[in-house]
């Protein structure tokens, strides 16, 4: 009996797979950092949304969030940990192969 090939959507990583925490880190792919502020209003969620998925990848290791002040206010920045840029590229590599194979651009994607 043939081996079965797991379905590409078993390569996505529940922590990451997830509206806003993919939007975290898809915005801290492009750069080195970001604003508390500037994560809020880019994905448009409220603060205790933004900070409850940070501090889900916060303890996945995958942003390490750090605070200081600019002009005596206080500000948020997170950013990417090595772990959560490879993680982030390993789910964009599994969104491509699911994506890739409803386009039919995988051979014999189509099987059942």
């Amino acid at each position: 009996m043939p081996e079965t090939e797991l379905h590409p959507t078993a390569e996505l990583d529940e922590t990451v797979h997830q509206r806003v925490r993919l939007g975290i880190l898809a915005i801290l792919s492009e750069a080195d950092r970001a604003t508390f502020t500037y994560l809020r209003e880019a994905l448009d969620v409220t603060d205790g949304n933004l900070s409850a998925h940070v501090g889900v990848l916060a303890k996945a290791g995958l942003v390490r969030i750090d605070k200081g002040f600019v002009d005596n206010r206080p500000r948020t920045w997170v950013r990417a940990t090595a772990k959560g840029r490879s993680t982030f590229q390993a789910e964009i590599s599994a969104l491509s192969k699911l994506v890739g194979r409803y386009r039919g651009d995988i051979a014999g994607s189509r099987r059942a």
